[in-house]
């Protein structure tokens, strides 16, 4: 066992002293497993970045109430009734004037232009009760103030102010048809409130002609405990009937179904292009076995068999594509790794979110480049370990 174990290590030196003399057929395979894990990578900063923003939004102190079976805001209504009931509800947080803080909420969508592209985007714009700033929490006014109820006054979060044209501070911007006045811009923790634009839900009621509807409600609860209060409340009453999340579940539920997307998006194109760096792995670990025939049926002359020259073609193998691995995965890093990015969430509305890597991510990309080295080198492995003497010495 020593002794094989002595071959191995002299076979595997030889073959890693030998790179330098194929040294752009093996930089190619370099390249190629980089780039393959560098599509996979940035695929995965992006599935990522997008579910970090969108799971770290909400409270789970905080209710989200929808009409039974909407399952998104654009698609609920609820009524003034059903607004004034959820007040009465059992487990609510309480402001210093004995009322439940209950935010009633409107939610449409308007036109934004990107600054990047100056290309059209869906921007979600969100009319709040006059108690939204008791019932949200972790959201911090950074710069202006908060809109004045009545008025059309916006306050814009810090992704859209950047992301988006004509949102700064004290601009003068026309949505819906409305001149409004940017009189505020918020922070919210990186989450996807930062993505929205605030307005009173009353003039957005009248804009839209919506009456006294809403489309959501927002309580903020004595506890987390008191969600199964709240959802019993609504079962039981005939006039209710809602669904009722809490609002990081509700958010983490939205945005599943678009990091899936790019999930699904990134893995087939990192395999599909993997195929063409198994190919220059192939040749690259064929012209090594080729160039070192001589070396290798001398050393099986003396003694060495056939495992040796395995392990050795393997091990040169594995070691450029690791390096491959290692090198995409540092480019994808600089490059990428906390660029904003905007795509579309639920409600078919912008969502702005920052890349993000990963020690989890940077592991799946190099175990890919690992697997592209292992299979572009099993099959010049057997070959050299399996090539007959005499043959060898006759293709010098």
């Amino acid at each position: 066992m020593g002794r094989t174990f002595t071959q191995i290590a002299a076979v595997t030196m030889m073959n890693l002293r030998s790179i330098p003399d194929r040294l752009w057929t093996s930089l190619s395979t370099v390249i190629a497993v980089a780039m393959v894990t560098a599509v996979l990578l940035g695929f995965l900063a992006l599935a990522n970045g997008f579910q970090s923003t969108v799971q770290g939004s909400g409270s789970p102190d905080v209710a989200v109430m929808l009409r039974k079976g909407s399952g998104s805001e654009l698609n609920s209504n609820l009524t003034r009734e059903q607004s004034l009931l959820v007040e009465e509800a059992p487990g609510l947080a309480r402001g210093a004037d004995g009322k439940a803080l209950v935010s009633p909420e409107l939610y449409v969508v308007v036109d934004g232009i990107k600054k990047s592209s100056r290309t059209k985007a869906n921007l979600p714009l969100r009319g709040l009760g006059v108690r939204a700033n008791q019932v949200r929490s972790g959201i911090k006014i950074s710069a202006g103030r908060m809109f004045t109820p009545g008025t059309n006054e916006l306050v814009v979060g810090r992704a859209v102010s950047r992301q988006f044209e004509g949102f700064e501070l004290g601009r003068k911007i026309r949505l819906a048809a409305q001149n409004w006045t940017v009189v505020g811009e918020f922070e919210a923790a990186g989450s996807v409130f930062e993505s929205e634009i605030w307005a009173d839900v009353a003039v957005l009621q009248g804009l839209y002609q919506r009456g006294s509807s809403v489309q959501s409600v927002r309580a903020r609860l004595d506890s987390p405990a008191s969600l199964e209060k709240l959802k019993a409340y609504s079962e039981a009453d005939p006039r209710l009937k809602l669904d009722v999340q809490a609002e990081r579940s509700f958010y983490a539920e939205q945005g599943k179904g678009m990091s899936d997307i790019i999930l699904y998006l990134g893995w087939p194109l990192a395999i599909a292009m993997s195929f063409g760096a198994l190919a220059g792995a192939l040749n690259t670990m064929y012209a090594s076995v080729d160039a070192r025939m001589r070396e290798i049926a001398t050393l099986r002359a003396i003694g060495f068999g056939g495992t040796p020259a395995f392990v050795g073609t393997m091990v040169e193998s594995l070691l450029l594509s690791a390096i491959g691995g290692v090198v995409g995965a540092l480019a994808t890093y600089l490059l990428f790794d906390g660029i904003s990015a905007a795509t579309l969430g639920s409600n078919f509305t912008q969502v702005v979110f920052a890349l993000k890597m990963t020690p989890q991510l940077v592991v799946q990309g190099v175990v890919l480049a690992l697997v592209i080295g292992f299979v572009g080198g099993v099959f010049p492995a057997w070959r050299a370990a399996r090539v007959p003497l005499l043959a060898a010495f006759k293709e010098q």
